[in-house]
Protein backbone atom coordinates (compact mmCIF):
# COMPACT_ATOMS: atom_id res chain seq x y z
CA UNK A 1 0.00 0.00 0.00
CA UNK A 2 2.84 2.37 0.81
CA UNK A 3 4.34 1.77 -2.63
CA UNK A 4 0.97 2.35 -4.32
CA UNK A 5 0.59 5.64 -2.45
CA UNK A 6 4.10 6.69 -3.45
CA UNK A 7 3.43 5.79 -7.09
CA UNK A 8 0.21 7.79 -7.12
CA UNK A 9 1.98 10.79 -5.62
CA UNK A 10 4.75 10.48 -8.20
CA UNK A 11 2.23 10.37 -11.07
CA UNK A 12 0.55 13.49 -9.73
CA UNK A 13 3.87 15.31 -9.83
CA UNK A 14 4.66 14.35 -13.42
CA UNK A 15 1.08 14.97 -14.61
CA UNK A 16 1.72 14.15 -18.26
CA UNK A 17 2.49 10.48 -17.55
CA UNK A 18 -0.77 9.49 -15.86
CA UNK A 19 -3.14 10.64 -18.66
CA UNK A 20 -0.89 9.06 -21.28
CA UNK A 21 -1.17 5.62 -19.66
CA UNK A 22 -4.93 6.00 -19.09
CA UNK A 23 -5.64 6.90 -22.72
CA UNK A 24 -6.57 4.36 -25.37
CA UNK A 25 -4.31 5.91 -28.03
CA UNK A 26 -1.63 8.61 -27.80
CA UNK A 27 -1.20 10.92 -30.79
CA UNK A 28 1.70 13.35 -30.69
CA UNK A 29 0.97 16.77 -32.20
CA UNK A 30 -2.86 16.57 -32.25
CA UNK A 31 -3.82 19.97 -30.76
CA UNK A 32 -7.47 21.04 -30.51
CA UNK A 33 -6.91 24.43 -32.15
CA UNK A 34 -5.05 23.06 -35.15
CA UNK A 35 -6.92 21.58 -38.14
CA UNK A 36 -9.90 21.10 -35.80
CA UNK A 37 -8.46 18.00 -34.17
CA UNK A 38 -10.99 18.76 -31.43
CA UNK A 39 -13.87 17.69 -33.69
CA UNK A 40 -11.95 14.75 -35.14
CA UNK A 41 -11.00 13.24 -31.79
CA UNK A 42 -14.53 13.76 -30.50
CA UNK A 43 -15.79 11.81 -33.52
CA UNK A 44 -13.22 9.06 -32.93
CA UNK A 45 -14.49 8.76 -29.36
CA UNK A 46 -18.10 8.56 -30.56
CA UNK A 47 -17.51 6.05 -33.36
CA UNK A 48 -14.58 3.96 -32.09
CA UNK A 49 -14.86 4.50 -28.34
CA UNK A 50 -11.19 5.50 -28.02
CA UNK A 51 -9.97 8.31 -25.77
CA UNK A 52 -7.14 10.29 -27.39
CA UNK A 53 -5.87 13.27 -25.35
CA UNK A 54 -5.04 16.55 -27.07
CA UNK A 55 -1.33 17.17 -27.56
CA UNK A 56 0.06 20.65 -28.25
CA UNK A 57 3.45 19.75 -29.67
CA UNK A 58 4.47 20.92 -33.12
CA UNK A 59 5.98 18.57 -35.73
CA UNK A 60 9.57 19.09 -34.65
CA UNK A 61 8.79 18.68 -30.98
CA UNK A 62 6.82 15.51 -31.71
CA UNK A 63 9.77 14.02 -33.60
CA UNK A 64 12.21 15.02 -30.85
CA UNK A 65 10.00 13.31 -28.26
CA UNK A 66 9.76 10.14 -30.34
CA UNK A 67 13.54 10.05 -30.65
CA UNK A 68 13.96 10.56 -26.89
CA UNK A 69 11.50 7.73 -26.19
CA UNK A 70 12.83 5.38 -28.85
CA UNK A 71 13.67 2.61 -26.35
CA UNK A 72 10.37 2.95 -24.47
CA UNK A 73 7.71 4.46 -26.76
CA UNK A 74 4.72 6.26 -25.25
CA UNK A 75 3.04 7.52 -28.42
CA UNK A 76 1.13 5.39 -30.89
CA UNK A 77 0.59 7.86 -33.74
CA UNK A 78 2.63 10.82 -34.94
CA UNK A 79 1.02 13.64 -36.92
CA UNK A 80 3.51 15.73 -38.87
CA UNK A 81 4.04 18.13 -41.65
CA UNK A 82 5.24 15.87 -44.45
CA UNK A 83 8.88 16.99 -44.14
CA UNK A 84 8.95 15.79 -40.54
CA UNK A 85 7.13 12.60 -41.52
CA UNK A 86 9.98 11.93 -43.94
CA UNK A 87 12.52 12.58 -41.16
CA UNK A 88 10.67 10.33 -38.72
CA UNK A 89 10.81 7.42 -41.14
CA UNK A 90 14.47 8.05 -41.93
CA UNK A 91 15.36 8.07 -38.23
CA UNK A 92 13.57 4.81 -37.59
CA UNK A 93 10.89 5.87 -35.10
CA UNK A 94 7.92 4.83 -37.24
CA UNK A 95 6.78 1.53 -38.72
CA UNK A 96 4.96 0.84 -41.98
CA UNK A 97 1.19 0.84 -42.07
CA UNK A 98 -1.06 1.40 -45.05
CA UNK A 99 -4.49 2.46 -43.74
CA UNK A 100 -7.73 1.50 -45.41
CA UNK A 101 -8.23 3.63 -48.57
CA UNK A 102 -4.42 4.02 -48.81
CA UNK A 103 -4.61 3.06 -52.48
CA UNK A 104 -6.84 6.07 -53.17
CA UNK A 105 -4.29 8.57 -51.84
CA UNK A 106 -2.25 10.02 -54.75
CA UNK A 107 1.32 8.74 -55.05
CA UNK A 108 2.90 12.07 -54.12
CA UNK A 109 1.00 12.17 -50.82
CA UNK A 110 2.21 8.89 -49.30
CA UNK A 111 5.37 6.94 -48.64
CA UNK A 112 5.48 3.88 -50.94
CA UNK A 113 6.34 1.67 -47.96
CA UNK A 114 3.56 3.04 -45.74
CA UNK A 115 5.96 4.98 -43.51
CA UNK A 116 3.66 8.02 -43.67
CA UNK A 117 0.37 8.84 -45.35
CA UNK A 118 -1.23 12.25 -45.93
CA UNK A 119 -4.64 12.79 -44.37
CA UNK A 120 -5.21 16.38 -45.57
CA UNK A 121 -3.44 19.44 -46.93
CA UNK A 122 -3.52 23.19 -46.57
CA UNK A 123 -2.41 26.20 -48.58
CA UNK A 124 0.10 28.54 -46.93
CA UNK A 125 -0.70 32.24 -46.91
CA UNK A 126 -1.45 35.13 -44.57
CA UNK A 127 -4.00 34.75 -41.76
CA UNK A 128 -5.02 38.33 -41.00
CA UNK A 129 -6.96 39.89 -38.14
CA UNK A 130 -8.25 42.88 -40.12
CA UNK A 131 -9.48 44.76 -37.06
CA UNK A 132 -6.02 44.52 -35.47
CA UNK A 133 -4.43 46.34 -38.43
CA UNK A 134 -5.74 49.63 -37.11
CA UNK A 135 -7.04 50.79 -40.47
CA UNK A 136 -3.99 49.73 -42.47
CA UNK A 137 -4.75 47.81 -45.69
CA UNK A 138 -4.71 44.03 -45.74
CA UNK A 139 -1.33 43.10 -47.26
CA UNK A 140 -1.53 41.53 -50.71
CA UNK A 141 2.07 40.38 -51.24
CA UNK A 142 5.00 38.96 -49.30
CA UNK A 143 7.01 42.11 -49.89
CA UNK A 144 4.23 44.26 -48.40
CA UNK A 145 5.13 42.79 -45.00
CA UNK A 146 8.46 44.60 -45.05
CA UNK A 147 6.78 48.03 -45.11
CA UNK A 148 7.07 50.18 -41.96
CA UNK A 149 3.25 50.17 -41.74
CA UNK A 150 3.41 46.55 -40.55
CA UNK A 151 6.22 46.94 -38.01
CA UNK A 152 5.63 44.56 -35.09
CA UNK A 153 2.50 43.12 -36.71
CA UNK A 154 3.84 40.09 -38.62
CA UNK A 155 4.38 36.66 -37.11
CA UNK A 156 5.62 33.30 -38.39
CA UNK A 157 6.29 30.06 -36.55
CA UNK A 158 9.90 29.15 -35.85
CA UNK A 159 11.18 27.42 -39.04
CA UNK A 160 13.71 25.09 -37.35
CA UNK A 161 11.09 23.50 -35.10
CA UNK A 162 7.62 23.89 -36.66
CA UNK A 163 6.56 22.40 -40.00
CA UNK A 164 4.45 25.46 -40.84
CA UNK A 165 7.50 27.63 -40.16
CA UNK A 166 9.57 25.78 -42.74
CA UNK A 167 6.66 25.77 -45.19
CA UNK A 168 6.49 29.54 -44.86
CA UNK A 169 10.19 29.73 -45.66
CA UNK A 170 9.74 27.50 -48.73
CA UNK A 171 6.76 29.56 -49.91
CA UNK A 172 8.62 32.85 -49.59
CA UNK A 173 11.78 31.41 -51.11
CA UNK A 174 10.12 30.01 -54.22
CA UNK A 175 7.90 33.08 -54.64
CA UNK A 176 10.95 35.36 -54.58
CA UNK A 177 13.05 33.33 -57.01
CA UNK A 178 14.77 30.68 -54.89
CA UNK A 179 14.88 26.88 -55.24
CA UNK A 180 15.38 23.77 -53.11
CA UNK A 181 19.12 24.34 -53.35
CA UNK A 182 19.09 28.14 -53.05
CA UNK A 183 17.44 29.60 -49.96
CA UNK A 184 19.15 32.99 -50.22
CA UNK A 185 15.89 34.84 -51.07
CA UNK A 186 14.20 33.47 -47.94
CA UNK A 187 17.18 34.30 -45.72
CA UNK A 188 17.27 37.86 -47.05
CA UNK A 189 13.51 38.20 -46.59
CA UNK A 190 13.57 37.01 -42.97
CA UNK A 191 16.48 39.30 -42.17
CA UNK A 192 14.43 42.23 -43.43
CA UNK A 193 11.31 40.99 -41.64
CA UNK A 194 13.22 40.82 -38.36
CA UNK A 195 14.29 44.38 -38.97
CA UNK A 196 10.55 45.13 -38.98
CA UNK A 197 10.14 43.53 -35.53
CA UNK A 198 8.72 40.16 -36.57
CA UNK A 199 7.07 37.93 -33.95
CA UNK A 200 8.37 34.33 -33.95
CA UNK A 201 6.38 31.91 -31.74
CA UNK A 202 7.23 28.21 -31.50
CA UNK A 203 3.69 26.94 -30.92
CA UNK A 204 0.42 27.06 -32.82
CA UNK A 205 -0.73 30.69 -32.56
CA UNK A 206 -4.34 30.69 -33.77
CA UNK A 207 -5.59 32.22 -30.51
CA UNK A 208 -3.00 35.00 -30.67
CA UNK A 209 -4.26 36.06 -34.08
CA UNK A 210 -7.88 35.91 -32.97
CA UNK A 211 -7.06 38.08 -29.95
CA UNK A 212 -5.20 40.59 -32.15
CA UNK A 213 -1.85 40.01 -30.46
CA UNK A 214 -0.45 38.87 -33.83
CA UNK A 215 -2.34 40.77 -36.55
CA UNK A 216 -0.72 38.90 -39.47
CA UNK A 217 0.52 35.30 -39.31
CA UNK A 218 2.05 32.99 -41.91
CA UNK A 219 -0.52 30.21 -41.67
CA UNK A 220 -2.85 27.92 -43.59
CA UNK A 221 -6.15 28.66 -45.22
CA UNK A 222 -8.03 26.29 -42.92
CA UNK A 223 -7.11 28.27 -39.80
CA UNK A 224 -8.01 31.58 -41.42
CA UNK A 225 -11.37 30.29 -42.66
CA UNK A 226 -12.12 28.80 -39.28
CA UNK A 227 -11.60 32.23 -37.70
CA UNK A 228 -13.52 34.03 -40.43
CA UNK A 229 -16.60 31.85 -40.09
CA UNK A 230 -16.61 30.91 -36.40
CA UNK A 231 -14.96 33.73 -34.43
CA UNK A 232 -16.13 37.21 -33.53
CA UNK A 233 -14.14 39.73 -35.53
CA UNK A 234 -13.01 40.45 -39.08
CA UNK A 235 -10.55 37.94 -40.52
CA UNK A 236 -9.08 37.35 -43.96
CA UNK A 237 -6.90 34.87 -45.80
CA UNK A 238 -4.45 36.06 -48.45
CA UNK A 239 -2.50 34.01 -50.97
CA UNK A 240 0.33 36.48 -51.67
CA UNK A 241 0.60 37.95 -55.14
CA UNK A 242 4.06 36.43 -55.72
CA UNK A 243 2.74 32.90 -55.07
CA UNK A 244 2.69 30.22 -52.37
CA UNK A 245 2.67 26.45 -51.82
CA UNK A 246 0.35 23.58 -50.88
CA UNK A 247 1.50 21.38 -48.00
CA UNK A 248 0.30 17.92 -46.91
CA UNK A 249 0.04 16.74 -43.32
CA UNK A 250 0.66 13.07 -42.61
CA UNK A 251 0.25 10.41 -39.96
CA UNK A 252 2.63 7.59 -39.07
CA UNK A 253 2.37 4.55 -36.84
CA UNK A 254 5.04 4.78 -34.15
CA UNK A 255 7.54 1.93 -34.03
CA UNK A 256 6.72 -0.44 -31.14
CA UNK A 257 3.59 1.60 -30.38
CA UNK A 258 2.05 0.42 -27.07
CA UNK A 259 -1.48 0.47 -28.55
CA UNK A 260 -0.70 -0.37 -32.15
CA UNK A 261 -3.93 -2.23 -32.97
CA UNK A 262 -6.11 0.65 -31.79
CA UNK A 263 -3.82 3.14 -33.50
CA UNK A 264 -4.27 1.34 -36.82
CA UNK A 265 -8.05 1.63 -36.44
CA UNK A 266 -7.71 5.35 -35.77
CA UNK A 267 -5.54 5.80 -38.87
CA UNK A 268 -8.15 3.90 -40.90
CA UNK A 269 -10.79 6.27 -39.54
CA UNK A 270 -8.83 9.39 -40.54
CA UNK A 271 -8.92 8.23 -44.18
CA UNK A 272 -12.48 6.91 -44.10
CA UNK A 273 -15.31 8.68 -45.90
CA UNK A 274 -16.52 10.15 -42.61
CA UNK A 275 -13.03 11.11 -41.47
CA UNK A 276 -12.22 12.87 -44.72
CA UNK A 277 -15.55 14.70 -44.58
CA UNK A 278 -14.72 15.98 -41.09
CA UNK A 279 -11.52 17.50 -42.46
CA UNK A 280 -13.49 19.33 -45.18
CA UNK A 281 -15.78 20.78 -42.51
CA UNK A 282 -12.60 22.24 -41.01
CA UNK A 283 -11.69 23.81 -44.41
CA UNK A 284 -8.96 21.26 -45.16
CA UNK A 285 -8.39 19.58 -48.51
CA UNK A 286 -8.87 15.81 -48.07
CA UNK A 287 -5.99 13.53 -49.06
CA UNK A 288 -8.28 11.26 -51.04
CA UNK A 289 -9.70 12.74 -54.28
CA UNK A 290 -12.97 13.85 -52.72
CA UNK A 291 -14.51 17.10 -53.90
CA UNK A 292 -15.16 19.78 -51.33
CA UNK A 293 -18.86 20.11 -50.51
CA UNK A 294 -20.37 23.09 -52.36
CA UNK A 295 -21.21 24.91 -49.13
CA UNK A 296 -17.58 24.55 -47.98
CA UNK A 297 -16.02 25.49 -51.33
CA UNK A 298 -18.12 28.67 -51.37
CA UNK A 299 -16.25 29.85 -48.28
CA UNK A 300 -12.80 29.50 -49.92
CA UNK A 301 -11.02 32.09 -52.01
CA UNK A 302 -11.71 31.75 -55.74
CA UNK A 303 -9.87 29.09 -57.75
CA UNK A 304 -8.05 31.92 -59.54
CA UNK A 305 -6.35 32.81 -56.24
CA UNK A 306 -5.49 29.18 -55.53
CA UNK A 307 -3.82 28.97 -58.94
CA UNK A 308 -0.94 30.91 -57.35
CA UNK A 309 -0.34 28.05 -54.86
CA UNK A 310 1.88 25.30 -56.23
CA UNK A 311 2.55 21.71 -55.23
CA UNK A 312 6.24 20.97 -54.73
CA UNK A 313 8.45 17.92 -54.19
CA UNK A 314 8.64 17.96 -50.40
CA UNK A 315 11.21 15.16 -50.29
CA UNK A 316 13.58 17.42 -52.23
CA UNK A 317 12.69 20.36 -50.02
CA UNK A 318 13.30 18.28 -46.92
CA UNK A 319 16.74 17.38 -48.24
CA UNK A 320 17.59 21.09 -48.27
CA UNK A 321 16.03 21.89 -44.91
CA UNK A 322 19.19 21.46 -42.85
CA UNK A 323 21.19 23.89 -44.95
CA UNK A 324 18.38 26.44 -44.68
CA UNK A 325 18.07 25.89 -40.93
CA UNK A 326 21.81 26.29 -40.41
CA UNK A 327 21.78 29.59 -42.31
CA UNK A 328 18.63 30.76 -40.54
CA UNK A 329 20.11 30.11 -37.10
CA UNK A 330 23.40 31.73 -38.02
CA UNK A 331 22.13 34.75 -39.92
CA UNK A 332 18.58 35.47 -38.79
CA UNK A 333 17.78 34.24 -35.29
Amino acid sequence: MKFAGFAAALLSLVGVVAPARAADVICYNCPPQWADWASMLKSVKTDLGFDIPFDNKNSGQALSQLLAERSNPIADIGYFGVNFGIKAKAQGVTQPYKPQHWNEVPAGLKDPDGGWTAIHSGTLGLFVNVDALGGKPVPACWKDLLKPDYRGMVGYLDPPSAAVGFVGAVAVNLALGGSETNFAPAIDFFKSLHGNDAIVPKQTSYARVVSGEIPILFDYDFNAYRAKYTEKGNFAFVIPCEGSVVFPYVVSLVKDAPNADKARKVMDYLLSDKGQAIWTNAYLRPARPIDLPAEVKAKFLPDSDYARAKSVDWARMEAGQKSFTDRYLAEVR
